[in-house]
C-alpha cells in the first residue's frame, strides 16, 4: 500500500489514499497551523474505530445478525514526554436491536484479538467494552 501526502500551506496537508481519497490534515493554531483539518493523532483513532468496526459489522452479518444502529466511541492516553505515543486505547461499543451477548462478545473479539490489522499495529494496550440495547455488557473480553 502506497499513500502519499501534500504540503499545501504553514502545517496543512492533504493526504492521498490508494482508493483515490483525499484526507486534510492541519495543526492546531499554537503550533503554526490554523485547526483547518484533523490532526494526524484523531486520524489514527478513527482508523483503529473504523477497522474494528468494519470487522464486528462483517462478522454480525455472517452470524445473520442486523444491528440496528451501531457507534464506536474510543478514548486514548497518550504519553506526556515526547513522542507523546498512545499508550492506553480503550475502544467502547454501542449496539441494538435483536443481538444475542454471546455473538456480540465473540464479534468483539475476533475483531480485537485477530482480524484489525490497525489495532495490531500500535503499540498501546487497547482494552474494550460494549452495551447493548442500552445494557452494558457483563461479559469480559
Amino acid at each position: 500500500m502506497k499513500n502519499s501526502i501534500k504540503w499545501n500551506d504553514k502545517m496543512s496537508f492533504t493526504g492521498f489514499t490508494p482508493s483515490g481519497h483525499q484526507i486534510h490534515m492541519d495543526a492546531s493554531e499554537e503550533v503554526g497551523g490554523e485547526n483547518s483539518g484533523a490532526r494526524p493523532t484523531e486520524l489514527l483513532l478513527n482508523a483503529i474505530a473504523g477497522c474494528t468496526s468494519i470487522d464486528i459489522i462483517s462478522i454480525l452479518k455472517k452470524m445473520r445478525l442486523h444491528p440496528e444502529s451501531f457507534e464506536v466511541e474510543i478514548d486514548g492516553a497518550r504519553a506526556e514526554e515526547h513522542p507523546k505515543r498512545f499508550t492506553a486505547i480503550h475502544i467502547h461499543y454501542v449496539l441494538t436491536g435483536e443481538l444475542p451477548e454471546e455473538k456480540v462478545v465473540r464479534a468483539i473479539q475476533l475483531s480485537k484479538d485477530t482480524y484489525c490489522s490497525v489495532a495490531h499495529s500500535v503499540n498501546a494496550e487497547i482494552t474494550v467494552s460494549y452495551a447493548i440495547n442500552g445494557v452494558d455488557g457483563s461479559q469480559g473480553i
